[in-house]
């Protein structure tokens, strides 16, 4: 859900840097075996965010180094791992989520280990239970964001579902993502399917084309320089007042405001979401095994579970996790948001893929 977004392309896109200060870790005393680095290498997507105390604090009792490998969009990231796959970046990839898990667990991408803590991740959340391949870390909903002031101007009540946003009052105002290389831009897709079915998610986007959709490459461009409604998008002159993003878009853009104002300026268009889950895994052939693993504990621990929503704008996963009052307040979860079985993703995302990309962008 990479979730999805993300504290570090919103703090560049509102031009805030934040920090969460907490202490402590999951992880006690030195747990590096004979043979181990004393570097711990992390691959991610481009969202990947810790406060530094946190952080720090896992370096302290571990003993581990961590180097942070950030790879572009979640899409990209997972599609580079795979190819190498043989002779990997890092220990530990994080940041493939349910819409592309198939994809990395059919290539071999993950070996198996069972994280500390994996019996406190909430049960919707996981995944690959015989063989443990992947660790659950945080969950969001994709989902479209309205501008507020733009529909109170124009008098216009806001999209709160798919069939809303192809009628013509909403003509030319949505932007949305490349669904083959951006990770909300497929879960969007996938939500339309969930919503249509396998043949009727076709002519719905033949209605959303002609009804002006406006397709870019990545979240970045859609949020930060197409929406008018966030402050990216308002420095950027951005004239699109509805754009796929995240459930947890509106509390950034008031978190990262100043003065912060008492009400988010965007809101969510509830009947569109569809939920994500972004996983964790240690990578086969891992050069640093031992503190890979020592690395997939930390992420399942309280301190880092709870750190994570205020950095990178996703809810955790683990049972007792701390939830933001902004994200209650302005970033509620979806209460019936679309969701499809993993395996019917694998068995039809590229072909669905490769449909869409023939239909919205030729």
């Amino acid at each position: 859900m990479s979730i999805t977004k993300k504290a570090t392309v919103l703090a560049v896109g509102l031009g805030m840097v934040a920090g969460l200060s907490a202490c402590g870790s999951s992880s006690g005393g030195d747990s590096r075996g004979a043979g181990d680095s004393e570097t711990v290498t992390l691959v991610s997507h481009n969202s990947w965010a810790v406060s530094k105390a946190v952080i720090a604090a896992f370096e302290q009792s571990s003993g581990y180094k961590v180097q942070v490998l950030e790879d572009g969009d979640a899409g990209q990231a997972v599609n580079k791992a795979v190819l190498t796959k043989d002779n990997p970046q890092g220990d530990v990839f994080f940041g493939v989520d349910n819409t592309l898990l198939s994809r990395a667990l059919d290539n071999g991408l993950f070996q198996p280990y069972e994280a500390k803590g994996s019996d406190l991740v909430l049960p919707e959340y996981r995944a690959d239970q015989d063989e443990h391949r992947v660790t659950p870390v945080t969950t969001g909903d994709v989902c479209v964001n309205y501008d507020k002031a733009y529909f109170s101007e124009h008098g216009l009540t806001p999209p709160d579902s798919f069939d809303d946003l192809v009628e013509p009052e909403y003509e030319d105002l949505l932007v949305t993502e490349n669904a083959g290389s951006s990770s909300p831009g497929l879960g969007f897709l996938l939500g339309t399917a969930a919503e249509y079915g396998d043949e009727g998610w076709q002519d719905y986007w033949k209605k959303l084309k002609a009804n002006g959709v406006k397709v870019v490459d990545s979240w970045e461009q859609a949020y930060n320089e197409e929406f008018s409604g966030s402050s990216g998008g308002k420095k950027a002159k951005g004239d699109r007042p509805l754009v796929v993003s995240y459930a947890s878009s509106p509390p950034a853009e008031v978190i990262y405001a100043d003065p912060q104002p008492a009400t988010a300026p965007t809101g969510v268009a509830t009947g569109t979401c569809f939920r994500q889950v972004e996983y964790a895994g240690l990578l086969s052939n891992a050069g640093n095994p031992g503190g890979g693993k020592a690395l997939l504990d930390f992420l399942l621990g309280k301190e880092f579970q709870d750190d994570m929503p205020l950095n990178m704008f996703v809810y955790p996963v683990r049972e007792g996790a701390e939830i933001p009052e902004a994200f209650r307040k302005f970033g509620p979860q979806a209460e019936d948001p679309r969701t499809m079985d993993p395996a019917k993703i694998a068995d039809n995302r590229d072909q669905w893929v490769k449909s869409w990309t023939s239909l919205v962008l030729k």
